[in-house]
């Protein structure tokens, strides 16, 4: 049985680069049985590799041509999404030390999570999220892992969808210089979801490999640097506070001359007080940042399909990729959550664009920006629709070759539901916030976790030893996460306090 074991597990693995481990490692028969049927069955491996007529552990057709700089792009650009519109209204109710200390520690753990993924694949030679779970607890585990999957990735394609069907109305109606909102088709945020997916989100879709995405990952990424760039610049032209009574105060300086002095002062003290950051803050709308958090940086289920395609992988190289690409974000994240709250203060709002209407709806710059963020959430879209469309492969045709039609079939009725979901429930932010609380930490802490204690063999890492205690801590502290997470949520809707929740 050796031989065509040896055989079925390198065939998993892009270039037949050998992972650490990955050979030397020999198994109970069972278990030799179900990595045969796993090399059978598993579609990332029909999907991109093909069968050598020899027994020869080499490839002959597939080779991964993504390059270490466009991984770090699509990788990136997975993990970048919505929730930096959000972030600095979670720094609003954190306050910037205890925002700065959840988002580096979000970051860290992920970082250490996508080290225990590399490991797992590592041991068996399995490049899926979904193949993990199966051969860490069988069919249950698949399932459990493409049904975690599939929530998120849905929650972030409709949080995308739901942002053009916001946006783009606003920006037409700049563009066209409209006080007012009127009855038009192009005016209609749900005609103009669909247009868009049609026209650019379902081309994109349809490509076969994930790494050719990476250019548009590339001007994504860009679009999120210029929104940035723009939210500093804003944070030195925007006058605080910016309550009604000095929306309209820019460039107006004969209303302030006419308030009397008393008034003018009482105001002015107001001012200071509101004008100042708070460093540690805690309330009832804190609980909602760690799901916020862990919903930003969710980018596991892209990470092993990413590897399939790494020219030369290797699981270092890997990590390096991984490392850089959430070091990146975790900049973007805190740069953009600082200046956009040192924007508003108490008064930004959940979707930071938003706020900006208040000073000047026709304001070029927040224009550009708004055309950014769109494009960046478009491009977006195809990325994440990649994991979610393997996992339904995985659950109901695992054992069927690749079919364009199928793969064509399985992306229509996605982006189908999607509009769908966005365009009849007007209010589908609310879900994210139970997204963000049950699938995320699901991928992040909880199955990373458990399928290394699983998958890794006592004979490597004895059950008491660091790693897997400390894989197992890792599993409850997301268990905890996730309960507590809930916990407040819940708490948060039944008191009614909460209807702001769903804007996350």
């Amino acid at each position: 049985m050796e031989a065509p074991l040896q055989t079925e597990m390198v065939e998993l693995v892009p270039n037949g680069k050998h992972s650490e481990g990955l050979l030397p490692v020999i198994t109970p028969l069972a278990s030799n049985q179900r990595v045969e049927d796993l090399g059978r069955s598993c579609v990332e491996g029909k999907g991109f590799l093909q069968k050598s007529s020899s027994k020869e552990p080499h490839f002959t057709d597939f080779e991964g041509k993504t390059s270490f700089g466009m991984s770090v792009f699509n990788l990136s650009n997975a993990i970048m999404g919505s929730g930096i519109l959000g972030l600095a209204y979670a720094m609003a109710n954190t306050g910037i030390i205890l925002f700065l200390f959840l988002l580096t520690a979000v970051a860290l753990l992920s970082s250490y999570s996508i080290h225990l993924l590399l490991k797992s694949s590592g041991i068996v030679g399995i490049r899926a999220y979904e193949q993990l779970g199966y051969r860490a607890f069988g069919t249950p585990g698949k399932l459990a892992a493409a049904l975690a999957i599939t929530l998120q990735n849905i929650g972030a394609m409709s949080s995308y969808l739901y942002i053009i069907k916001s946006e783009l109305p606003l920006v037409i109606q700049t563009f066209l210089n409209l006080e007012e909102k009127t009855s038009d088709w192009y005016m209609n945020g749900n005609y103009l979801v669909i247009l868009v997916s049609v026209t650019i989100i379902l081309p994109l879709a349809l490509m076969r490999q994930l790494g050719y995405l990476g250019y548009s990952s590339g001007f994504s990424l860009s679009c999120m640097v210029f929104f940035l760039i723009a939210v500093i610049y804003k944070k030195f032209h925007v006058p605080c506070p910016l309550s009604p009574n000095f929306t309209n105060i820019t460039g107006n300086v004969s209303h302030v001359e006419v308030i009397e002095e008393k008034v003018q002062l009482q105001v002015e003290t107001e001012a200071a007080a509101f004008c100042t950051p708070s460093y540690f803050t805690l309330n009832s709308q804190t609980a909602y940042t760690i799901p916020i958090m862990a919903f930003a940086f969710v980018c596991h289920p892209e990470v092993l399909p990413i590897y399939t395609e790494l020219k030369d992988p290797s699981k270092r190289k890997m990590q390096h990729i991984s490392n850089l690409s959430i070091a990146v974000m975790y900049v973007m994240y805190f740069l953009a959550a600082l200046f956009g709250y040192l924007t508003f203060y108490d008064g930004v709002e959940s979707e930071l664009l938003h706020t900006y209407s208040k000073v000047d709806a026709f304001d070029v710059l927040i224009l550009c920006v708004r055309v950014a963020v769109l494009t960046a959430v478009t491009l977006t879209v195809p990325i994440v629709l990649f994991p979610v469309r393997r996992a339904i492969q995985q659950m109901l045709f695992e054992n069927q070759e690749f079919s364009w039609l199928r793969h064509i079939l399985i992306a229509i009725c996605l982006l189908t539901c999607i509009n769908l979901l966005v365009i009849f429930a007007p209010n589908i932010l609310g879900i994210f916030g139970v997204i963000g609380a049950t699938s995320a930490p699901c991928l992040i802490f909880i199955f990373p976790a458990i399928f290394y204690f699983r998958i890794v063999p006592t004979e490597k890492e004895p059950v008491k030893s660091t790693p897997k205690i400390m894989a197992l801590c890792f599993a409850v502290l997301g268990l905890l996460l996730m309960t507590m997470s809930l916990s407040f949520i819940i708490i948060d809707w039944v008191s009614g306090t909460g209807q702001h929740g769903g804007s996350h």
